[in-house]
Order: C-alpha cells, then sequence, then structure tokens
C-alpha cells in the first residue's frame, strides 16, 4: 500500500530535523529546470505568477536565488520534517521511532510543485511552488504540463515493486489531478472525511486537511499495508460509514 500526500505551503527550516538519514529528490534535475525559468522573472512576474505579498515574493525570491543541486545537512532539511500547515498537523512526527520513519520513507510519497514526487527523508530546500501555478516552460503552459507522465511512472513502478497494487489518496484535488490514475494499473482509493452540520454530513476543508494527515499518521503508526484495515481508522471521532461509501471513496464522518 502507498500513500500519497502533498506537500505544504508552510515550511519549517528552524527547528532541526533530530534525524540525519537522508535521501535526494529522485527528480531533481527536473526541479532544477523549474528554477531556472523562475530565475528569469522579474519581482512583478514572481509575485503576479505565486499570487504572493510584497515580502513574501521577496523572500521567495532570495530563495530561488540560492536554491543549489547540491544539497547538505547545513542548507536543506528532509521532506517530512520541514512541511508543516493542517495536513501535517496531523502527525505526531515528535514521537516517531525510527521504525516508522523506515516504515514512511517505504510506503509515504508527497506531492510537490517543485519536485514533483518525494519521499520523507529527501532532502529539499524553502520554496514555494504549487501544482497549480501556470508557469510556461517549454513542456507546456503549466505545471501538471511540466510533470507530463513523469510521477505517475515513479507511482506506477513503484506499485508494482510494493505487490498490493493499492494507493491510498490523501492529496488535495490539486494535486492529485497531476496523476494520471487510469495509466497507474493500481487500484486508487481516496478517504474523504465529513462533519455533521445542520442534519447532514458536510466537508468542512479545515477538518478534512487535518484528518488526511491523521490518517496518514495511523497508517504509519500501525504499520498498515492492507486497505481493509483503513476502515476501522477511529482518531478524533471519525468513523467509517459503508453507506455513503464507494469502492473508490471511502468516507468518514463525526458528529450526531
Amino acid at each position: 500500500m502507498i500513500i500519497l500526500m502533498n506537500s505544504s505551503k508552510t515550511l519549517d527550516f528552524q527547528q532541526k530535523a533530530g534525524i540525519s538519514k537522508h535521501t535526494i529528490p529522485e527528480l531533481i534535475k527536473d526541479a532544477d529546470h523549474l528554477v531556472k525559468e523562475l530565475r528569469k522573472l522579474s519581482t512583478t512576474e514572481f509575485s503576479k505568477l505565486l499570487k504572493t505579498s510584497e515580502k513574501l515574493t521577496k523572500l521567495n525570491v532570495e530563495r530561488y536565488a540560492n536554491w543549489q543541486t547540491y544539497m547538505k545537512e547545513s542548507n536543506a532539511k528532509q521532506a517530512l520534517m520541514a512541511f508543516r500547515g493542517d495536513i501535517y498537523s496531523g502527525l505526531e512526527l515528535d514521537n516517531y521511532k525510527i521504525k516508522d520513519i523506515n516504515f514512511a520513507q517505504k510506503h509515504l510519497r508527497i506531492l510537490s510543485g517543485l519536485y514533483g514526487i518525494l519521499r520523507p527523508l529527501n532532502l529539499i530546500q524553502p520554496y514555494r511552488l504549487e501544482m497549480a501555478t501556470k508557469l510556461a516552460t517549454a513542456r507546456g503552459k503549466n505545471m501538471y504540463d511540466f510533470w507530463g507522465t513523469k510521477i505517475n511512472e515513479i507511482l506506477r513502478v513503484l506499485l508494482k515493486q510494493e505487490k498490493s497494487g493499492t494507493l491510498v489518496n490523501l492529496c488535495s484535488m490539486e494535486y492529485f489531478n497531476v496523476i494520471k490514475s487510469d495509466l497507474l494499473d493500481a487500484k486508487v482509493i481516496t478517504p474523504a472525511f465529513k462533519e455533521f452540520r445542520d442534519g447532514s454530513y458536510r466537508f468542512v476543508t479545515l477538518y478534512a486537511k487535518k484528518a488526511r494527515g491523521m490518517m496518514c499518521n495511523y497508517i504509519i503508526r500501525n504499520q498498515l499495508k492492507a486497505a481493509n484495515d483503513l476502515k476501522a481508522f477511529d482518531v478524533e471521532g471519525y468513523q467509517f460509514n459503508k453507506k455513503i461509501s464507494s469502492d473508490k471513496e471511502w468516507v468518514f464522518i463525526r458528529g450526531e
């Protein structure tokens, strides 16, 4: 079983990772190509493209000016420890033991606008580039065109090696849109999290984001390898609801 999450705009490069083990992103050459394209932009173009304030624009222009393909612990950090935000608040990283890290390294992949696809211990440098960004390159008009089927091919090989043939999609739609799931030759399960509001179960973005992180954490901490084991997920009151679920979308509800 392979878990798929998306990266986050919020980063933490102040606190040390607490682990020295690391790997290098598989698509680092593609990331370098994107950085070179971004360096061509004027400050105004950069701000318009990434929709950033003057302060954030200045910060990220500097980040890309300093970005290097050669990464080490002094100028980079492991992806799983660097990303923050609502999704990552559902992870209990401070409680992870080496067996949890090793399981995540094998079974978790993180989609990134700049790096394409990351393993948890891949070193990354500070950046801002979402998957829906309309950055024109020689490969097309946006990031989906740029990545094409490269991410798909990595996942397809990984799923084949992993043998279960099951992908658990815990990504936002913006990121999962880069995947051509019909080409994966795998079963794709998308957990959905809903809250009871005004007489019905509804999707609430903030809670759903955190729940996706909690689901990922649940899989890692319990070393789950069979998809059906996900149905036992009961963190913070969520319960699997068979009635409103489908083969592809497994709905977890809480409230009344």
